[in-house]
């Protein structure tokens, strides 16, 4: 009689387990994101880094890492980055066709969605953040929603003026 009432809850806890397998997502947001376009000197990128800072001097520096999604990836003429959060400086080390490593200025995260341009000098980058209008998703709605309740909160104003000179009238 135990053996079969263990068989029977042995039964049921594997029965329950198929039965509440559900689909589980994870890291299905935005992200934010680098762009970096290159100028300047002729030559091709072979390899890059990018390097994270919290103080200002990068005197903290380190490689942002590669973690599912996230990472520093680079083209023959461009790079981008892809993080689950930035740090608020940022270097880049760009290995080049030429044989020559040069690394960039210290820059800061230019928002979401940044866009640098990067120009390629004889001994090293200088990294500039292009003007970007772009917003997030979620700023986006957010946005929308405040200009909507505004709109909703002056038509309701609007509306007790009306009624209050209306009644003030008669």
């Amino acid at each position: 009689m135990k053996s079969r009432s263990l068989c029977v809850t042995l039964l049921f806890m594997l029965a329950f387990s198929l039965l509440s397998v559900d689909t589980v997502r994870a890291d299905t947001g935005p992200k934010p994101s680098m762009e970096f376009t290159f100028t300047g000197e002729p030559v091709t990128i072979v390899s890059g880094i990018m390097y994270e800072c919290d103080q200002s001097n990068c005197s903290d520096a380190a490689p942002l890492e590669e973690l599912g999604p996230q990472g520093f990836r680079c083209e023959a003429e461009s790079c981008s980055a892809i993080g689950y959060g930035f740090a608020p400086y940022h270097q880049i080390e760009i290995e080049f066709s030429d044989g020559t490593t040069r690394q960039s200025n210290i820059f800061e995260t230019a928002g979401f969605d940044s866009k640098y341009t990067v120009t390629v000098r004889p001994d090293d980058l200088l990294v500039e953040a292009q003007f970007n209008l772009s917003a997030s998703p979620r700023n986006t709605i957010l946005v929308l929603a405040c200009i909507c309740l505004l709109i909703a909160g002056v038509m309701v104003v609007i509306g007790v003026v009306f009624i209050l000179r209306r009644r003030a009238t008669t």
